[in-house]
C-alpha cells in the first residue's frame, strides 16, 4: 500500500520540505523524509513476504491453495470458452437447433491468465537459479 502512495508522498513532503528556509536543513529533512518512507515501506515488503511464506506452508488448501485454484478455475474457463463452446455448439445446431450456450467474457481473464503466466515465468526462472525450491 505504502509503495503505491509513494508517488503521491513525495510531491508533499518536497511542499513540505520547501517551506524549510536554510538550504542545509531543508536537504538533510528531504533526506530523511524519503528514507523514513523507503524504510516503511521495505518493512511492508518483509512483512508481506512473511505472510506469504506462512501461507504457502499451510497444509489446508483454502489457505495455501488460493493460487492454484485460480490458475485451475482460468484453466477451466479457457477450455469452456475454446473447447466446450465449439463442440457443444455444434452439437446443439445438430439436435437442438436455436439453442445458445451461455457467453463467458473473457477480456478480463485474459488479463488474470497473463499475469499467472507472467508469475509463472518468474517461478520458472527462480527455480532455475536455485532459489526457490
Amino acid at each position: 500500500m505504502l509503495q503505491a502512495l509513494l508517488p503521491i508522498l513525495g510531491p508533499v513532503v518536497e511542499k513540505l520540505v520547501a517551506m524549510i528556509p536554510d538550504p542545509q536543513a531543508r536537504e538533510k529533512a528531504r533526506a530523511e523524509a524519503i528514507s523514513q518512507l523507503l524504510a516503511a515501506a521495505q518493512i511492508q515488503d518483509a512483512q508481506q513476504v512473511e505472510i506469504d511464506k506462512i501461507e504457502a506452508q499451510s497444509p489446508d488448501r483454502f489457505v495455501s491453495g488460493w493460487r492454484p485454484f485460480i490458475g485451475w478455475v482460468c484453466g477451466a474457463a479457457l477450455a469452456y470458452t475454446y473447447l466446450l463452446v465449439p463442440l457443444l455448439a455444434w452439437t446443439l445446431t445438430l439436435w437442438s437447433p436455436g439453442t445458445s450456450l451461455p457467453h463467458l467474457p473473457t477480456d478480463n481473464l485474459f488479463e488474470l491468465v497473463l499475469a499467472m503466466l507472467g508469475l509463472g515465468g518468474l517461478r520458472t526462472f527462480e527455480k532455475i537459479k536455485k532459489v526457490a525450491r
